[in-house]
């Protein structure tokens, strides 16, 4: 009997269809997610609990990516929200990790009178870790909605969990790269050093806690302008320093000269020395304000490693902060650069479409200028719609100014001016 290609008999796509009319909630292949519950963290910070639908769980759980265990700490997910008929999408960092209760819940159990029985603890605990939380600020059309306004029961599309602010491809690629000799094999985890601001913060939580279970030695620098950060999350690093004895923590209030590192309140190369960390070997993972890369960027290039090596190549970011114009981002480039990247143009050869055009400023702009319509969302370089595939070519990032490598990496044309010709698989 030949055996080969069989058709389904039912399409997916259709039963998917008649399965959305039956309940919105429903899908094989959709992945979807249900709103069951808000906690207000703060007067700017509202944590928001989603219950996911089976075809959610079953691609995140069942995906080779993921290992099998869900989402790596770090990681995103995309939310599609209808608000007066239009769909705007928005990323949003997961909070902590799959199958592990976060802070607030442990909270609550310390707390609880002790009257539970064993099944009501199981089913309690199963409930925790079947779901799904993010920390967003009320702020902007989306997550204003979002914080105030959904109802408990609304019901999202979403993506699943995406991101390369991760612990697997940053460090994991990272030691790959360092294997010359057989013996490198057998290296220690290399140090890992977390830096943020205010919600930035929130990425980190899952981050840390992997990085400590794998064995790295931790270090974290958190700059807040109030207390109310630290003092949420106090028990949460307390914890995990009584556990790990190589995780270290500095809390940095900006209005607290007491708390202060090397005697500054902002990020400085005075900063990263007074750690005591061995940098040429340390990967640096950051998500704050552009005010924080920038500082932290120009830090590093303070700073002097042997063999050429540059400390900014360790570095791995992730920014959601909405920047408010171009010409505020263009100012944190350096001189030299800003002119290369505003005065003289560069060819950009969209592959896919057997196209070209001229830009000397961002390549979304650009192709705008020119008549090209490409892929976008908020400009920014938050929502991620942007993101595309270069092929060849060096582009500049103007939120943090790191030069890419000229050859192939995913990009984002709303927030990257090219500094040679490139190609691009559009």
């Amino acid at each position: 009997m030949t055996t080969g290609y069989r058709p389904e008999l039912i399409q997916r796509a259709f039963v998917d269809f008649i399965s959305t009319r039956l309940h919105p909630f429903w899908s094989l292949t959709v992945p979807k997610l249900r709103l069951i519950a808000r906690r207000t963290l703060s007067d700017d910070l509202i944590a928001l609990q989603f219950e996911p639908n089976r075809a959610f769980k079953q691609q995140t759980f069942s995906s080779v990516d993921n290992s099998n265990d869900g989402w790596h700490g770090g990681q995103h997910i995309n939310l599609s929200v209808l608000l007066d008929g239009v769909y705007h999408q928005r990323n949003y960092s997961l909070v902590g990790l799959p199958q592990q209760p976060l802070w607030w819940h442990e909270d609550n159990d310390k707390n609880s009178n002790g009257n539970k029985n064993s099944f009501d603890e199981k089913s309690q605990l199963q409930a925790i870790t079947s779901t799904i939380t993010i920390a967003i600020k009320p702020q902007g059309l989306v997550s204003d909605y979002l914080s105030k306004y959904a109802a408990l029961g609304t019901i999202f599309n979403s993506s699943l969990p995406v991101g390369e602010f991760t612990l697997a491809h940053t460090v994991l690629e990272q030691q790959v790269q360092q294997i010359s000799k057989p013996l490198s094999l057998t290296s220690v985890p290399v140090p890992l050093l977390f830096i943020a601001s205010g919600s930035g913060i929130t990425p980190m939580l899952g981050l840390i806690t992997q990085a400590l279970q794998n064995g790295h030695q931790v270090t974290l620098l958190y700059y807040n302008r109030t207390t109310f950060y630290q003092s949420l999350l106090q028990n949460q690093w307390q914890q995990l320093a009584a556990k790990y004895p190589t995780f270290i923590y500095h809390l940095i209030n900006t209005e607290d000269p007491n708390t202060y590192l090397a005697g500054s309140r902002h990020l400085s190369v005075q900063t990263l020395i007074a750690l005591k960390l061995p940098l040429m070997d340390t990967e640096i993972f950051a998500c704050g304000s552009p005010a924080l890369l920038a500082a932290l960027y120009r830090a590093c290039d303070e700073i002097n490693l042997p063999h050429g090596k540059q400390l900014r190549d360790n570095i791995t970011i992730e920014s959601f902060s909405a920047i408010e114009s171009f010409d505020y981002i263009l100012s944190g480039i350096d001189k030299a650069d800003e002119e290369a990247a505003t005065t003289e143009a560069k060819t950009i050869y969209l592959r896919g479409r057997q196209r070209q055009y001229n830009s000397s400023t961002t390549l979304l702009l650009g192709a705008e200028n020119a008549g090209i319509r490409l892929n976008h969302g908020c400009r920014q370089g938050i929502c991620q719609l942007c993101r595309c595939n270069k092929i060849s070519g060096r582009v500049k990032n103007i939120q943090t100014g790191k030069i890419s490598n000229d050859g192939y990496e995913s990009i984002q044309t709303c927030i990257n001016v090219p500094m040679t010709d490139v190609v691009l698989d559009i």
